[in-house]
């Protein structure tokens, strides 16, 4: 059986003119903007997973409060860094400058609060770019869509100009104009997996933001951590010197 009909896609999208080749161009730069997303989002969590594991184990085998904040600082700058040089800062100026208010407010709920506003910024920093995979997942089968809506019209009308509307005539472009759908989902799923695979990837990293943040407020604050899991031998002697090195600093 002799076939009628070479299948070219890039020949379809040239033959369908500037619309064609505007969806086409779109689709590409959807695929290179998530692929740049999930790439470059997937680093960010790796390298903030590590950066999160080894700031806690020399923050809590620091000799005192004040050293595990100075090496934080020497080191490369990580959300928990950031959250206890900000928390260790609210404290020290409550202390100066909360005698001279005329509403007082106490320490706990001042550190609380700057704290939280840290750990607002960071879940903030690591969300940036997930806007572009979203959007990318949820329009991209669209614009497929439409191209494949546009690619039978415009095959259908020149079948019927042609005067020739067999099913091997009408085969060949309306199957070659479902390629758009195809290309509209090949963008569109690996920017959904990415998407979910990163928000819980960064829930984790904010829970354990939170919990170390939860753990360094009650340290400054009673000038002892609440242990649970965590062995208090390790970091027994820094939680003796902590309140000490913050009052002396004050």
């Amino acid at each position: 059986m002799q076939n009628g009909y070479e299948f070219n896609s890039w020949e379809f999208i040239t033959a369908g003119g500037p619309v064609s080749m505007l969806v086409a161009l779109v689709l590409l730069v959807m695929s290179v903007a998530s692929w740049y997303f999930i790439v470059t989002k997937s680093i960010a969590v790796w390298r903030t997973r590590s950066a999160y594991k080894a700031y806690l184990a020399a923050f809590w085998q620091a000799p005192s409060l004040a050293a595990a904040v100075k090496q934080g600082q020497q080191a490369s700058a990580t959300g928990m860094a950031r959250l206890a040089e900000k928390a260790v800062l609210a404290a020290e100026h409550h202390k100066l400058h909360a005698a001279k208010a005329v509403e007082i407010v106490a320490q706990d709920e001042f550190v609380a609060r700057a704290m939280n506003r840290s750990i607002a910024e960071e879940s903030a920093n690591m969300e940036s770019g997930l806007t572009v995979l979203a959007s990318v997942g949820s329009v991209s089968p669209f614009v497929g869509l439409f191209g494949t809506v546009w690619g039978i019209y415009h095959a259908l009308a020149s079948i019927s100009l042609s005067g020739q509307a067999t099913l091997d005539k009408v085969a060949g472009p309306v199957g070659e104009a479902l390629i758009m759908t195809a290309f509209g989902l090949a963008v569109a799923i690996p920017a959904v997996l990415a998407y979910n695979a990163i928000v819980r990837s960064n829930r984790a990293l904010s829970a354990e933001l939170e919990k170390f943040g939860y753990e360094l407020h009650t340290l400054i604050i009673t000038g002892a951590v609440m242990s649970t899991k965590r062995d208090a031998h390790k970091h027994n002697d820094a939680v003796q010197q902590t309140m000490h090195v913050v009052g002396a600093s004050a």
